[in-house]
C-alpha cells in the first residue's frame, strides 16, 4: 500500500530589491540561500549561520531581519531589500557613503550586513546618540573591532535627515 507523498518543495512569489520573482525551492532553504544561491545576490553574508553574528542582515519588508533564520517559504508576498538594492541610478545610499566616508569598515566581511542594520537602525529612529546606536547595533559583529567607526558612519547618515 502507498503511503501518502509530500512535496518538501515549495513555490512563492515576493520581490527583491523591486524586483518580482517567482521560485519553487526546497522547504528548507533559509532566505539568505535564496538570496545567494538561487538569486545570485552575494552581498548578503553568510556568516555564522546562526543568527549571532549580522553578516546575513537583510530587510524584511523594511524590518531588519538574519536572512539565516527566514525560512525563505516565509517571504511569500514579501519585499526584501539587500545591499544590492540600496543604491539607485548609480548613486551609493546615504548610508553606503557615510560608511566610505567614516572609514567603517576593514576586511568587508560584515559591512553589507553592518550597512543594513544601520539603514533599519536610522529609519527605526535609534541613532540619536551614540550609545543608543551602538545598542541598537550590537547584533551586527565586526571581527575586525571598526565599532567607533561604524557608530560614526550612523550618526552622519542619521544627521542627513529621513533614510
Amino acid at each position: 500500500m502507498e503511503g501518502p507523498v509530500f512535496s518538501s518543495r515549495v513555490a512563492i512569489g515576493l520581490r527583491v530589491n523591486g524586483t518580482g520573482h517567482a521560485l519553487h525551492f526546497d522547504a528548507r532553504t533559509s532566505l539568505l540561500d535564496l538570496l545567494r544561491e538561487h538569486l545570485g545576490l552575494t552581498g548578503t553574508k553568510k556568516g555564522c549561520n546562526r543568527g549571532e553574528c549580522g553578516a546575513c542582515t537583510v530587510l524584511l519588508d523594511g524590518a531588519r531581519v538574519n536572512a539565516c533564520m527566514v525560512l525563505a517559504a516565509s517571504a511569500d508576498g514579501r519585499e526584501v531589500t539587500t545591499v544590492e538594492g540600496l543604491a539607485v541610478g548609480g548613486r551609493l545610499h546615504p548610508v553606503q557613503q557615510a560608511f566610505i566616508d567614516q572609514d567603517a569598515f576593514q576586511c568587508g566581511f560584515c559591512t553589507a550586513g553592518q550597512i543594513m542594520s544601520a539603514v533599519g537602525c536610522v529609519r527605526e529612529g535609534h541613532a540619536t546618540s551614540s550609545e543608543e546606536i551602538r545598542e541598537w547595533m550590537s547584533g551586527n559583529i565586526c571581527r575586525c573591532s571598526a565599532y567607533p567607526q561604524i557608530a560614526a558612519a550612523v550618526a552622519a547618515a542619521a544627521a542627513l535627515g529621513e533614510i
